[in-house]
């Protein structure tokens, strides 16, 4: 075990001005405190609080949270209170603790819940001081080094499966590479031992066999870059199970087509002498293609600086190379703690200083629950791939698979609620349109716009869909008030009463609501009846009243029985009995990208989202309307395409045959030009979807008689 001293003089080796009263303190009382308590490993319990500050020295943190390490388990697990702590070590170590401290004094239902709900504590705690996340984190890292020794099968899996989806990804947030490496290789082992046993296997015999040359690629890349008056460190490292593992998923490829198993890192002493060494490489060997990015330009949210590059390297190797200073290199390695200004005695603290963590907020605010909070959490801390930029050049960081939605209320809350589209690189987009790296978004908002239910089926961002789900659930609180007031009203009538909100009070405590708002949401939604409520109003008619609000209930179900006979709406996003056409420029599909512009007095018109037409619009977007095809609509629309053909006998039959073999049927057909040999005509043809047309067209590309063939008009 780690002797007191140990810990002291290793923390005075990086800060002379180590609060060694304190730690010394600390560490008497934690293991006073845990005394005789055991790990399921064997070891005296207080080993683990003792590693825990031994991780955070190493990363060279500062007294307080070394101190915090030590007493972050006494509040949780032995007979110590906050006051103890706050008597003995003072009020900022105190508020550490018990941001790390989890809630296990409170009613939970389910695990689920409880890990929400403590989720939901560290992330207000790191907010206010991001050493509780540092010093979570470590206790992480210890705990997941000796799960092997906890014996439930389903509680070491619940544990890993909490590392993979909330710790890792925090680690890597901060920038924690190394730590965030080990806590997923861990968990990897235990969600899925077989898969990354296969890999180390594969990297064990890749070594066995003689292509690990490593060591031969370190000195070609030495030489190349002496060559360029290039000073660099080169070193080489092979990728971890658990990257291989995923790459090998997303790319749907075999262990042996992966071409960046091993990574070369290139360290030389400046920004200019980072581009000098790419060019140097790039002028030595075969570049990859798409393997190039730039992340000193463009630094991952992290703070993350490198220049990555893929190459067919030394000894015909498909190699990673990247490339940066010493001091990206620090960052890269230590993240957060390579900031840590112990020194000055002033270091920033505060978790707001982060955008993640802001935005980790934001979610907080607008999230319906804990265990809601922690889904969209989940969306926000994916690896930011896609970077945008607004109009001013301010960069913009997203998931992969980010919409104009997600780009919108990453710009401010408000953009997003009233977001009709947007202009990317100058061109008008729908809502719903995925950006690329460096677009360049000009988001387009309307006062009257709000969010749409559908929004929330393709945003990628937790932000965003935590935002529209709280909009969305006002929205329906509000019609749940207004429908509920009406039964109140309905069921006072009935119950022989003037309606009033007074005559409410003993239905409020009866259900244990607060407000009469609160009633009136709960009829207008379901939760209990009208006749549930005339009971209260009126007992002794309760039974007759009963039957009477079953006839209604049944008079509903028959009501809905025969609506099932209604036809359903081809399009999501309208207003049922609202009048839709069909641009007759795009001749929309099933399948394509829509959007729709609303005319007074005519209802809507339906345009393919890309048509040259919506240009008009483009100073109106209050006039736009996010809509999309449903799922299962069987109505038949009409594409076109215009056909160069030859002029033979039995050309025009042929292509009539054709289109009727595919299932599709020719309602109109004109012809545009005539010469001698060829004639161009326009056929509207009358298909199911996209996909349907799509195939129609491929079988007439393959007709001898047909020189040429595009969709028309989208």
């Amino acid at each position: 075990m780690i002797r007191q001293f140990e810990l002291v003089e290793k923390v005075r080796d990086y800060d002379p001005a180590v609060n060694e009263v304190g730690i010394n303190k600390a560490y008497i009382f934690a293991m006073q405190k845990h005394g005789s308590q055991r790990r399921a490993s064997g070891d005296p319990y207080f080993s683990h609080p003792l590693e825990v500050a031994w991780l955070l020295a190493d990363m060279r943190l500062d007294s307080g949270s070394i101190i915090t390490a030590l007493l972050h388990d006494t509040v949780e697990d032995t007979d110590a209170s906050l006051t103890d702590i706050k008597r003995l070590f003072g009020e900022d170590i105190a508020r550490l603790v018990d941001g790390v401290t989890k809630l296990n004094k409170i009613e939970i239902q389910s695990d689920r819940t409880k890990q929400a709900e403590n989720f939901r504590k560290l992330v207000l705690a790191m907010s206010e001081d991001i050493r509780v996340l540092l010093v979570k984190l470590a206790d992480r890292l210890h705990n997941m080094r000796t799960l092997g020794f906890v014996k439930s099968e389903v509680s070491r899996r619940r544990s890993a499966a909490e590392t993979m989806d909330i710790y890792a990804p925090l680690a890597e947030r901060i920038g924690m590479q190394p730590w965030r490496d080990e806590l997923v290789d861990l968990a990897f082992a235990e969600l899925n031992p077989d898969a990354r046993n296969s890999i180390i296997t594969r990297l064990e015999l890749l070594r066995s066999n003689g292509r690990d040359l490593s060591e031969k690629v370190i000195v070609a890349l030495h030489k190349t870059l002496s060559e360029s008056a290039l000073n660099a460190e080169v070193s080489g490292r092979e990728k971890a199970a658990y990257s291989i593992w995923t790459k090998m998923q997303r790319k749907a490829a075999p262990f042996e087509a992966l071409t960046d198993i091993m990574a070369f890192r290139v360290i030389v002493g400046s920004v200019e002498e980072c581009y000098r060494a790419l060019g140097a490489i790039h002028g030595a060997y075969q570049v990859l293609p798409g393997r190039f990015k730039d992340y000193i330009s463009t630094p991952k949210p992290n703070g993350y600086q490198s220049l990555h590059t893929g190459v067919i390297g030394p000894e015909r190797m498909r190699i990673e190379v990247q490339i940066r200073t010493r001091e990206m290199h620090e960052i890269a390695e230590y993240g957060l703690a390579s900031h840590w200004r112990y020194k000055q005695g002033d270091a920033v603290h505060d978790g707001k200083q982060f955008a993640w963590i802001r935005s980790l907020l934001d979610i907080l605010d607008e999230a319906g629950g804990a265990e809601e909070f922690l889904e969209h959490t989940k969306l926000e801390m994916f690896q930011d791939q896609v970077f945008c930029f607004t109009p001013k050049g301010d960069l913009i960081g997203l998931p992969n698979g980010a919409t104009v939605v997600d780009f919108a209320y990453a710009v401010h809350s408000e953009v997003g609620d009233h977001c009709v589209g947007a202009r990317i690189n100058g061109r008008i987009a729908p809502v719903r349109s995925k950006l690329s790296n460096g677009d360049e978004v000009e988001v387009l908002t309307s006062k009257n716009k709000t969010p749409s239910p559908e929004w929330g089926q393709f945003v990628a961002t937790g932000r965003a869909k935590a935002r529209i789900r709280r909009l969305i659930r006002l929205e329906q609180r509000d019609q749940y008030i207004s429908l509920g007031r009406e039964v109140a009203k309905a069921a006072a009538a009935e119950a022989g009463q003037n309606f009033s909100e007074r005559m409410l009070r003993p239905v409020l405590k009866k259900f244990k609501l607060e407000t009469h708002d609160d009633l009136f949401a709960a009829l207008g939604e379901g939760l209990f009846t009208e006749a549930e409520l005339i009971s209260v109003l009126a007992p002794k008619a309760a039974p007759s009243i009963t039957k009477v609000g079953e006839d209604r209930q049944a008079g509903k179900s028959a009501a809905s029985q025969e609506n099932t006979n209604v036809k359903a709406l081809p399009l999501k996003g309208l207003i049922p009995g609202m009048a839709v056409h069909y641009a007759r420029c795009c001749h929309p599909l099933p399948g394509d990208q829509i959007i729709g512009i609303v005319t007074s007095g005519k209802g809507v018109t339906v345009h393919v989202s890309d048509c040259a037409t919506l240009e008009a619009f483009s100073h109106t977007p209050e006039r736009w309307l996010d809509v999309d095809w449903e799922e299962k609509s069987l109505e038949r629309r009409v594409g076109r395409v215009r056909i160069t053909l030859q002029n033979s006998p039995g050309a025009l039959g042929a292509v009539s045959n054709t289109i009727g073999r595919q299932g599709g049927n020719i309602s109109n057909l004109r012809f545009s030009s005539r010469a001698e040999d060829f004639f161009e005509l326009i056929v509207d043809i009358e298909v199911d979807s996209l996909d349907h047309l799509a195939i129609i067209i491929a079988a007439l590309r393959a007709d001898s008689v047909i020189t040429t063939i595009e969709r028309e008009g989208a």
